[in-house]
């Protein structure tokens, strides 16, 4: 199982995306987790996933978030503004998959 972190300034915002994105996972077949944190919080999450998504709110902090995780083979990026404000989770997940197959 590949586990997908999404992470914002609270971890509220990315929690109905991440509905979205579990309801995409099970028509995609995909065997995933995939959490929202806030950012305060990643750190202590860091080491368990597989690829980190930035909300577009914390876009600024994408390449202190690379520095830790990369050295540790997890992908990180932000989430395309335009698929976050739509909350479209299936595109979501697909560009986190792909991330994973790099």
């Amino acid at each position: 199982m590949k586990n997908i972190l999404l992470v914002c300034s609270a971890g509220m915002s990315t929690s109905l995306l991440v509905t979205k994105m579990n309801t995409a996972a099970i028509k995609l077949d995909a065997n995933v987790k995939i959490k929202a944190i806030p950012e305060a919080e990643l750190k202590t999450n860091m080491d368990s996933a597989n690829v980190i998504l930035l909300g577009p709110q914390v876009r600024y902090l994408l390449k202190k978030i690379k520095l830790d995780a990369e050295p540790k083979g997890i992908r990180v990026d932000v989430i395309n503004s335009m698929d976050y404000g739509t909350m479209n989770g299936e595109k979501v997940l697909k560009y986190a998959l792909s991330l994973m197959e790099k």
